[in-house]
């Protein structure tokens, strides 16, 4: 039985090899540019996977995505058919967005950047902004990462809302759902965090008709996906004042490139991808599990539905 790894630094792959060896010593773990045996090769564990890279094995019971999304392995349009799809999803990674969300909502309530702008300046200027209690944050996205950082949200004081595509009950939380919940909880939102999975009706969802439904002045963080938001859109909204700031930890190429805008966008925070980092030592422990559970019933919790995207 051999699990074969695959990821786009060379690197990374040798780190998930040797954490995952040492959980399934009775598997042999391989290099995906160096299976073996095609036909003994029964997972594969993957990020950002090159097109067709699952075509040569023939007898794959599932792939596990090294993250929350699957979308970086449904861009591959040659994925082999019914081939289940694993999120990776867990304690540490639940946590590390919760403590994301709650960092960079803080930030833009108690206007963090207008403060470090200022030291810069050697400006003295005390602002005055409401308790958390007097400020409306809106979460899109209500999926185990993005609920829990709604319920982190609440428990902080802040008037909390989420949107999903369908209903979701979160204790302290105002959720809305669907098209027909979706003007009543933007309209509100002071500060917006996007944790919604890609899909094509998520893609492009944050543009300029959405900033224009926001309050003028709120703030944007997007901690889903690059592909979520429209950056010529963004960079007019914040222009011309509709946004104030925004905090992007996602982004259409990644590594942002050097001469990318946003570096230097005054009215930008630029995090390199790092809100729900996952990484072998945690992620590893997971992955084990789940393959471990998958081979000896056919399922396990975290099970994707590509159909949806998540």
């Amino acid at each position: 039985m051999t699990i074969i790894v695959s990821h786009p630094h060379r690197e990374k792959i040798d780190w998930w090899i040797e954490q995952l060896q040492a959980l399934l010593p009775s598997w042999t773990i391989r290099p995906i540019h160096d299976p073996g045996d095609v036909e003994a090769v029964t997972y594969a564990v993957a990020w950002k996977p090159k097109t067709g890279a699952f075509l040569p094995f023939p007898n794959l019971k599932a792939i596990v995505s090294l993250g929350a999304g699957i979308d970086h392995v449904l861009a591959d349009r040659e994925l082999p058919s019914g081939v289940p799809i694993i999120r990776t999803v867990g304690a540490d990674l639940t946590q590390r967005m919760r403590e994301y969300v709650a960092l960079h909502v803080l930030r833009h309530h108690r206007d963090m950047p207008t403060i470090t702008a200022n030291q810069r300046e050697r400006h003295w200027q005390q602002l005055v902004v409401p308790p958390a209690t007097g400020r409306t944050v809106g979460i899109m996205g209500l999926g185990n990462l993005g609920g829990n950082a709604a319920l982190t949200l609440a428990a902080l004081g802040f008037e909390t809302l989420g949107w999903s595509r369908t209903q979701r009950e979160i204790e302290g939380v105002t959720t809305y759902a669907g098209d027909a919940g979706f003007d009543d909880f933007i309209g509100n939102c002071e500060i917006l965090v996007c944790l919604l999975p890609l899909t094509e009706a998520t893609t492009g969802i944050l543009d300029a008709e959405l900033f224009a439904r926001l309050p003028r002045g709120a703030s944007l963080i997007n901690a889903g996906r690059g592909q979520h938001l429209v950056e010529a859109d963004l960079a007019a909204a914040l222009d011309d004042g509709q946004l104030s700031h925004a905090t992007l930890d996602v982004f259409h190429i990644e590594p942002l490139p050097s001469e990318h805008p946003f570096w230097s966008h005054p009215r930008i925070t630029v995090t390199p991808h790092i809100a729900s980092l996952i990484d072998p030592a945690t992620g590893s422990r997971i992955v084990a599990a789940n393959i471990e559970r998958f081979e000896q019933t056919g399922h396990v919790d975290d099970l994707a539905d590509a159909t949806r995207g998540y």
